[in-house]
C-alpha cells in the first residue's frame, strides 16, 4: 500500500534536520517535508504527515550488517498501536534510507492488522 519513492534529508549542525519525503500510496503519489531533532525524526514526521496515525515508536534499532564505511545498515523499527504490535525491517547502505523503509514496512503491517480487525477502518 505504502512504498517509498525517494527521500532527501538535510542535516547537521543546524538546529533542525529536514527531510523530504515522497512516497506511493495506494498508487498515488503524495509528498512532505517535516523537520525533526536529526534526520531520523524528521524523516518520520514527514511519512507521519502523509500516513497520519496514533502508532507509538516503541524500538528503532540498526545494526551494521557488513563491515566499512559503506557498511549496509539493518533497521528494525517497532510500532505500537491499540495493543497492536508490528516490526518493520529493512537493509540499505543509507541509514536514513533504511530507516524510511522499515518505518513504512511497519505502517503496511499496521494497516493489514487494522483492516482485519475493523473492516471500514481502511484508511491510514
Amino acid at each position: 500500500r505504502i512504498k517509498v519513492l525517494d527521500l532527501d534529508v538535510h542535516c547537521g549542525s543546524r538546529p533542525k534536520s529536514l527531510a523530504a519525503i515522497v512516497l506511493e500510496i495506494g498508487g498515488e503519489r503524495r509528498e512532505a517535508q517535516a523537520q525533526g531533532d536529526g534526520p531520523v525524526d524528521a524523516t518520520f514526521n514527514a511519512i507521519k504527515q502523509l500516513v497520519p496515525h496514533s502508532a507509538h515508536l516503541a524500538l528503532f534499532q540498526i545494526h551494521a550488517v557488513t563491515e566499512g564505511t559503506d557498511a549496509q545498515a539493518e533497521v528494525t523499527v517497532r510500532l505500537e498501536e491499540s495493543g497492536k504490535t508490528v516490526n518493520g525491517q529493512a537493509a540499505e547502505t543509507d541509514t536514513i534510507l533504511a530507516s524510511a523503509r522499515a518505518y513504512v514496512t511497519a505502517l503496511n503491517k499496521l494497516l493489514v492488522k487494522r483492516e482485519k480487525t475493523a473492516p471500514a477502518a481502511l484508511s491510514a
